[in-house]
């Protein structure tokens, strides 16, 4: 079937027309976008604290309990000071067992790797000077190789009892000597950015974590 009118002109729309109709489309797209957004961040966040709680758990081997202890003015405190935003002070976190007493310190660090942050958190024994746990919290690492750093059973032990400063080294190429943690063969930048996390966490707050752990009992101390 042919036009029956191949000469007519096809009636033009309104720009004004287009215009709100785009207007209308985008304010609805708009909406949707804040109220999906509106609905998920919650979940989000109760998400991560949920994940965060059970890392906490894990890395300081199953407190009874544990605290949120907040750096200001050179020192860690109980009490988060006045008109600070706690989603911008950095923080550790301390873990008690059943008498009260601090069984450790959990601490939260994030720096770049070979594909993207990496972020993790990690037990620290004062006491000691030794890390006991750690675990991956962020990564995008390339699968099968970076992301071993949260897979590999070998690696992760390496961080149980270890002390520090760590020192980062190819597979049995270890000399025996205290805080050697053997890298992962084929993704040793993965791996040494983990090291380098903890090692650089621990060189700003080991000395705060220290003057904590000494304080007496009735002041900010544990």
């Amino acid at each position: 079937m042919t036009d029956a009118n191949p000469g007519a002109t096809r009636p033009q729309v309104a720009s004004w027309r287009l215009i709100s109709t785009l207007a209308v489309a985008g304010a609805l797209a708009g909406l949707a976008i804040v109220f999906v957004h509106q609905w998920s961040e919650p979940r989000i966040q109760a998400h991560r604290a949920a994940a965060l709680r059970e890392a906490i758990q894990e890395v300081l081997g199953g407190p009874t309990s544990y605290r949120t202890l907040w750096v200001a003015d050179g020192r860690l405190t109980d009490v988060l000071p006045a008109g600070a935003d706690s989603t911008e002070i950095d923080r550790v976190y301390v873990g008690d067992d059943a008498s009260g007493a601090a069984l450790g310190f959990a601490i939260e660090g994030e720096r770049p790797g070979y594909q993207d942050v990496v972020g993790l958190i990690f037990g620290f024994d004062a006491g000691r000077g030794e890390v006991i746990g750690m675990k991956v919290l962020e990564s995008k690492e390339t699968p099968g190789l970076g992301d071993k750093i949260e897979k590999d059973s070998t690696f992760l032990a390496a961080f149980r009892g270890v002390g520090t400063p760590l020192l980062g080294v190819k597979p049995g190429a270890g000399r025996g000597e205290p805080g050697e943690v053997d890298m992962i063969t084929g993704a040793t930048i993965s791996s040494r950015t983990v090291i380098d996390i903890i090692n650089e966490r621990l060189e700003v707050l080991l000395p705060l974590i220290e003057a904590y752990a000494a304080a007496p009992t009735d002041g900010d101390g544990p």
